[in-house]
């Protein structure tokens, strides 16, 4: 069961950086600043991003608001239809005027979730939060680039949200661009495509192995070792790697599958 309610949380002030991390590393740049208690385990990490990518996609889909996954959260979809057991955050899109619609209409929402693992059933709240600067749709100095955030409010860990739009029409047509420096063609994302991730309908750029290979390029799409994990072709899943040593000459890896099981 899903509830929203709006809250009287204090909107921080719009001069400067809007979004807030504890830290700049690759660990605590992954947290907003205000539900930070401490860095989260990684089992705990995944199944608190797989919870909150199933709590986001089902908010989107009640409220008749499109949506659709990105950058690595994509990669992820692409492999299993899940996350990527190593990420930090998530990554979606929406359009202009979605991001409009959300700064009008449902800006500071909290929403209400049950986790779907068997045997835990955890309630979670999370913080729909719009920057004000999101209607500013050019780069300036960097520091507002990402548009809305949807936060886990019990640990700070949270989806970035990113409108994309035409913003030189005149001079570049049917291009659409985020504040990031990710350019795409109208006809790489529209139409969206129906899929599932994470055991709930999503909705995937049109042209996703394209957008794919551009950013993360080609061997992104088959290379089975990263991040100290491997792919399990048998499984369909990433396994982390616990350890390496060589024996007699040869590299030996040993893994296990990821300890987050459905």
């Amino acid at each position: 069961m899903a509830v929203s309610e709006t809250t009287s949380r204090p909107v921080k002030g719009t001069l400067g950086k809007y979004f807030d991390e504890p830290g700049m590393d690759d660990t605590l740049r992954h947290y907003d600043s205000r539900f930070f208690k401490g860095v989260v385990e990684p089992a705990d990490r995944v199944e608190s991003l797989t919870d909150m990518i199933r709590a986001y996609l089902q908010f989107f889909h009640e409220n008749g608001l499109e949506t659709w996954i990105a950058h690595g959260t994509l990669l992820g979809w692409w492999w299993n239809g899940k996350i990527l057991p190593w990420d930090w955050d998530l990554d979606t899109q929406v359009s202009s005027n979605t991001l409009v619609y959300l700064g009008e209409y449902l800006n500071q929402t909290v929403y209400n979730y049950t986790g779907s693992k068997p045997g835990s059933r955890r309630k979670r709240q999370y913080l729909l939060d719009v920057n004000p600067a999101s209607q500013d749709r050019h780069r300036g100095d960097g520091q507002n680039v990402i548009d809305a955030r949807w936060t886990d409010i019990s640990n700070g860990i949270y989806t970035d949200i990113t409108g994309i739009s035409e913003l030189n029409y005149d001079t570049e047509p049917g291009v659409l661009s985020d504040k990031n420096f990710h350019q795409y063609r109208e006809a790489d994302i529209y139409p969206l495509r129906q899929s599932i991730c994470e055991g709930v309908p999503a909705s995937i750029p049109f042209n996703y192995i394209g957008i794919l290979a551009a950013e993360y390029g080609n061997a992104s799409l088959w290379r089975i070792t990263y991040e100290n994990h491997s792919w399990n072709h048998e499984l369909q899943k990433w396994g982390y790697i616990m350890a390496q040593f060589v024996a007699g000459g040869i590299l030996i890896m040993v893994d296990k599958p990821h300890c987050l099981e459905e």
